[in-house]
C-alpha cells in the first residue's frame, strides 16, 4: 500500500501539555515520518506520512490521550515528502 501524507491541526488547550512529546512517541510507535511544532494561538500542527489507516490510527490514539484538550482536529491531505525520513519535534 502506499504512503499517503497528512497535515493535522490541532486546537484547545494542547501547547505546555506534552502534546508533541507524546505525538512524537506516538508517531515512532506507528513508524511514521513527518514533524510535530507549536504554532500561534495555541494550537499544534503534526505532518504525519505513511499508510493512511496507521495515521489515522496514530491521530485517534493522541485524540484519546488529550480528549480534555483537544477542541478541533483539522485533517487535510497533503503531498508526500520523499526527503522526511524520520519523526521529530520542529519549532
Amino acid at each position: 500500500m502506499d504512503d499517503v501524507a497528512k497535515l493535522i491541526v490541532f486546537s484547545g488547550q494542547v501547547q505546555g501539555v506534552g502534546f508533541r512529546f507524546t505525538a512524537l512517541n506516538v508517531a515512532n510507535s506507528y513508524r511514521l515520518t513527518g514533524y510535530v511544532r507549536n504554532l500561534p494561538r495555541g494550537r499544534v500542527e503534526m505532518l504525519t506520512q505513511g499508510p493512511a489507516e496507521t495515521i489515522d490510527s496514530c491521530i485517534r490514539d493522541l485524540q484519546d490521550s488529550f480528549a480534555g484538550y483537544i477542541r478541533d482536529t483539522d485533517v487535510k491531505n497533503v503531498a508526500v515528502d520523499p526527503n522526511l525520513r524520520d519523526f521529530k519535534i520542529t519549532f
